[in-house]
Parts: C-alpha cells; sequence; structure tokens
C-alpha cells in the first residue's frame, strides 16, 4: 500500500505528538465524502488531531484537498478494496488484507495510530478487529459497547454487549460486568459503577440457564471487582438510573439499540409533525425553539455515534454505517477521548488481573483502574 507525501505522524515535528486516528474512509454507507466532512467537522474543534485516512487515494486527495484545515493533518493510506455491508465475515478475513478496513486496523497494530474508527461491516470489523489485534489475554469474547442517554447525573449509561456476538453464557456476562465497569469508571469518571444484568423481569426465578448462573457469578465478585451489583434489571432501566451499566447477550443488546435508535427517529418525527399542524402550533414551535434544540441533540442517535470494541488489544471505534458527517464526528469524538485517557492500557490491565474471578469464585483483587495501579500492573 502506498501513502500520498503528505506529512507522516512520526515526523520530528509538533504533529508527531497529536494523537493520531485511523480511519477506514471507504466503510460508511454514504461513501467517503461522509467521512471526510467528519474528519473535517472534528478536526475543526480539536487542533491536535492527526488522521490516517484509508481508501482508494485518487479519491481521496479530491476529497481532501477541498478541506483547507485536513491538507496539513492528514495521510493517506492507498488500500484499493473495500469491505461491503454484505460481506461475510468468513470471507474478509481470507481475502481482506488490501482492503481500506484491514489497513486501518494495522495502521493501530503497527503502533502508528492509537484508535481505528471504522462505519463498515460489524462483523468483519470484529472479526478483522479480533485476528489483527488480538484479544487480550483472558477475554473469552470481545464485545462492543455504547453509551446509552439516561436519567442519571452523567447523562449516559453503558450497554454491552451491542452486537459483537450472539452468544453469552455466564463467564462472558460475568467479562462483560468487567469491561463494563472499567468503561464507565474511565470514560464516565465514576469510581464505584453500578451493574445491571438485562432480563424479562427483576425477579430471582426469571431468565435462562445461563442468566441465572451469571446472576451469582456477577453478585460473588462485584466487591473484588469494585463494582456495585443491583441484580437483574430490565428493558425500561436502559435509559433510567437504577444502574450504570447494563450487561446482556449482543443478540439482545444489538435488537435494545435499534429499537432505541428507531423510537428516537420516531419521537423526532413527531414532534416535528405536531409543531407544523397548525399557525398556533408553528408559533409554539418558534417559541420553545432553543428548548426544542436541545431535546434534539439529546435523544439525536448522531450525538452518541459510536460502540467501543472491548477485549483487544487496541481499541476500535464501530460507527453506524449510515452516519453522516456529524455522527462520524461523533465517532471521532469518543475515539479521541479513549485515546487521551488510555482507556485500553487501563481496560487490559485490569482484565489481566481479573482473569481468576470467573475461574475462582471471589479469589482476588484486581487492581484498580487508576493511572498509579495501572502502570503497576504493567510493570
Amino acid at each position: 500500500m502506498s501513502q500520498t507525501a503528505m506529512p507522516s505522524p512520526a515526523s520530528k515535528s509538533p504533529q508527531a505528538e497529536r494523537i493520531v486516528l485511523s480511519v477506514d474512509a471507504m466503510g460508511s454507507d454514504k461513501g467517503p465524502a461522509a467521512v471526510v466532512a467528519g474528519c473535517s467537522h472534528f478536526a475543526k474543534a480539536n487542533k491536535s488531531v492527526f488522521f490516517l485516512l484509508h481508501g482508494r487515494a485518487a479519491e481521496l486527495e479530491q476529497l481532501v484537498a477541498r478541506k483547507k484545515n485536513l491538507r496539513d493533518r492528514c495521510t493517506i493510506v492507498d488500500a484499493e478494496g473495500i469491505v461491503s455491508m454484505d460481506d461475510k465475515p468468513a470471507q474478509v478475513m481470507r481475502s481482506g488484507k488490501g482492503t481500506s478496513m484491514w489497513s486501518a486496523l494495522d495502521s493501530v497494530r503497527e503502533g502508528k495510530a492509537t484508535v481505528c474508527v471504522s462505519c463498515g461491516n460489524t462483523g468483519a470489523l470484529m472479526a478483522l478487529s479480533v485476528i489483527r489485534l488480538r484479544k487480550v489475554p483472558g477475554v473469552y469474547r470481545p464485545a462492543i459497547a455504547v453509551l446509552w442517554p439516561s436519567r442519571n447525573p452523567q447523562g449516559f449509561n453503558v450497554m454491552l454487549d451491542a452486537g459483537a456476538d450472539i452468544r453469552a453464557d455466564e463467564r462472558d456476562l460475568l467479562q462483560y460486568a468487567l469491561m463494563g465497569a472499567s468503561y464507565a469508571r474511565n470514560g464516565l469518571n465514576l469510581k464505584m459503577p453500578r451493574v445491571g444484568l438485562l432480563n424479562v423481569g427483576t425477579e430471582e426465578f426469571k431468565g435462562r440457564a445461563e442468566i441465572q448462573a451469571a446472576n451469582e457469578l456477577i453478585a460473588e465478585n462485584a466487591k473484588a471487582a469494585q463494582f456495585d451489583y443491583v441484580g437483574f434489571v430490565e428493558g425500561s432501566d436502559l435509559p433510567g438510573k437504577k444502574c450504570d451499566v447494563i450487561v446482556t447477550d449482543g443478540f439482545t443488546g444489538n435488537i435494545a439499540l435499534k429499537t432505541g435508535e428507531g423510537t428516537a427517529s420516531l419521537i423526532s418525527d413527531l414532534l416535528r409533525e405536531a409543531f407544523k399542524y397548525t399557525p398556533l402550533s408553528r408559533l409554539a414551535a418558534l417559541l420553545s425553539y432553543t428548548s426544542l434544540k436541545r431535546l434534539s441533540r439529546r435523544i439525536d442517535p448522531r450525538q452518541v455515534n459510536g460502540g467501543v470494541f472491548l477485549g483487544l488489544n487496541g481499541t476500535v471505534v464501530k460507527s453506524h454505517g449510515s452516519a453522516d458527517a456529524t455522527g462520524v464526528a461523533a465517532a471521532l469524538k469518543l475515539a479521541h477521548q479513549l485515546a487521551q485517557s488510555g482507556f485500553n492500557e487501563k481496560l487490559a490491565a485490569r482484565i489481566s488481573a481479573a482473569t481468576m474471578l470467573a475461574g475462582e469464585s471471589g479469589s482476588g483483587h484486581p487492581a484498580d483502574d487508576t493511572d498509579e495501579q495501572t502502570d503497576k500492573a504493567r510493570s
């Protein structure tokens, strides 16, 4: 793969100290124009970020040339292949080496970038992430964590898994609880996150066998893992304030996520229609414009776009395939925040210290997710 003659993030210049984001520019349903526009939008408010754009160089060069604020802040890595939404993960694993997705992940693997961001095929991205970045030792199944708007003071809850794997047994669900608590601790600054296990009811006797087993396993290890376990929660608690982290399997989580996004879109459309119904309602809309804009931002899925792949030796942020420039910019913002916090290193230290929990219930005390403890875990 060739690179265009643009400044390299590894050069000895002020750009060398910038956070570098590796972006799969060809994975979006809306094409590379939306991805480049999202990079430009995010770059306007963040002067210290540098981009590696992976895709067809001739096409990307033209798009970048139109964005003055990107001309000296990105390197284009030529990759002719594109992973489509219809491609099967197994197929991509066998023949995806020349694709923009593969190239974007390799930049993280090789240490050229801190985080990979892609709008592409979720299954293929997870499969390639696992084989290129590898799982953190002790992790059974990686998970996708998403932020869910909530009534909690922090404004969001963490939900996982949102679709990395449709299967999850009690050991997987325990690890999801560990990873979700770490994400909430570092991403939302919650010292003692509250974790709930999604179920069809809060009664102790409800749920499948693996849910019942996970309930016991998580409860037994919550103290050692330094989070509060609130037990079973229901779908209505996803945007609530009963807990900060909701744990579930990828099948259930993905359906919940898509349902929530569709509901938010419906509410937005219904409000717009209601305020256009009569001249008086249009006047009311004008008078409440500021409040309506605030509500629109609050429920707009684009503003919280980006699921984080947890449990890998590298950070990957999955953006919605249909994301526009606003959505892509939100995913880049999340990637930038994770890079700044050193989140993946902290998560790896916690998982490494907590691997005995699933097999030796109640034994061992995982390290705290602070910089000092993480440094100790590394040494």
